[in-house]
């Protein structure tokens, strides 16, 4: 019986931090959008003013160059890191439904419901 309780809370726990994951990623998206240079124009006009500021052209370095990465890119990478784990808690969640546990299913939906209520 310990286990089992502790399974379903498990399972509730997982299925709260899917839900909240997946309200993590549209925050970000919302971010990322809104750090998007509005026209393709303007930031041609902009970027060459800002690489003649930067260190001489000899001195290139690694991270000079992930400093230099719009900051868009930064938010579709943590995008893309909250996607990754949005699918495997997704996965992980679903392969104990499949246990066809009773129990086990109302904990995922119990947290389902919980995590998309906080």
């Amino acid at each position: 019986p310990a286990g089992m309780v502790l399974s379903v809370l498990v399972i509730l726990l997982l299925s709260v931090l899917y839900e909240a994951v997946k309200m993590g990623k549209a925050v970000l998206l919302r971010r990322a959008l809104l750090a998007l240079p509005r026209s393709l124009s303007q930031e041609a006009l902009t970027e060459p003013q800002e690489r003649d500021s930067g260190p001489a052209q000899g001195s290139f370095s690694l991270m000079a160059f992930l400093i230099s990465l719009p900051r868009w890119f930064w938010f579709h990478v943590g995008q893309t890191l909250f996607h990754v784990l949005q699918v495997v808690l997704g996965y992980m969640v679903m392969l104990a439904v499949m246990s066809y546990n009773a129990w086990i299913f109302l904990g995922a939906i119990a947290g389902s419901t919980l995590g998309y209520f906080m």
